[in-house]
């Protein structure tokens, strides 16, 4: 695993990539809130595993990447900083297909990336993704001060060394939402309401049935105002938050490589 540095649209960004040996295709993470791009070893390296070279930022605000913590202005920066990295690995790997995966606010990023460089993209998955009326976000939008309340991290996973390797890491924020970053989830999922539909492009949603955090029924609404010709959906019953570090992550990777598979072996 190797780290890139750039200046990206507002702050110092850090990205990661992971390659072995002569890829077939490339895999763009965008990781969620309050996480960072470390919390991804397994899916990369399942990714590797079946000819990727996998890279991803740490968004601004996260991780080791610059700026106030958790303080997102506007994602559609964020969209642009993502697209630089893309740009870095299609330079180092020319030719080869790029599939772009978001868990919950990077699926919302990928989603609005999609929109704007869909046609850059052999695919695009999501996981779990904040999309359509999230109600989380008018709840907070409509308080005069935002509590800090900490996530219950028992709606991460079934396994419960999920949520205490969360608890303790450093580079997680257990803090609370910064106003103007409610403020700017609640602008971007109105552009990507209104930003058209993902066309030809295929998509393949990923969603645990007893997800908490991101319910599924409020995506469901956010999916169904963009999707496009060849949308792919399954759901994990009992799985909650982080399909991808649940009981079942094996299953669910299957069936995204399984995915990708299709859609890049051209």
């Amino acid at each position: 695993m190797m780290a890139m540095e750039f200046t990206g649209e507002r702050e110092h960004v850090t990205a990661r990539e992971w390659a072995a040996g002569p890829p077939r295709w490339l895999a763009l993470l965008a990781h969620g809130y309050g996480e960072h791009i470390g919390r991804y070893e397994y899916v990369a390296d399942t990714l590797l595993r079946h000819g990727a070279a996998v890279y991803g930022p740490d968004h601004i605000g996260h991780g080791r990447s610059g700026g106030e913590r958790v303080l997102i202005e506007d994602f559609e920066e964020v969209v642009t900083d993502l697209h630089t990295v893309s740009e870095h690995a299609r330079e180092r790997h020319p030719g080869l297909p790029v599939v772009l995966v978001g868990h919950s606010m990077g699926g919302m990023i990928a989603a609005r990336y999609a929109q704007r460089y869909g046609d850059e993209l052999a695919a695009l998955v999501l996981s779990g993704p904040v999309l359509g009326p999230w109600g989380a976000i008018k709840a907070l939008l409509g308080l005069e001060e935002i509590p800090d309340i900490p996530i219950d991290t028992a709606t991460l996973s079934r396994d419960p060394a999920v949520g205490e390797a969360y608890a303790a890491d450093p580079l997680v924020w257990h803090g609370p939402f910064k106003r103007r970053t409610v403020e700017a989830f609640d602008r971007c999922l109105s552009t990507i309401a209104a930003g058209g539909r993902l066309g030809a492009l295929p998509t393949l949603w990923v969603h645990g049935e007893a997800d908490e955090l991101v319910p599924l029924g409020e995506t469901r609404v956010g999916i169904e105002e963009i999707r496009g010709d060849d949308l792919t959906e399954i759901l994990y019953p009992e799985a909650r938050h982080e399909v991808f570090n649940e009981t079942t992550k094996d299953e669910v990777l299957s069936d995204v490589v399984q995915f990708v598979t299709r859609h890049t072996a051209a």
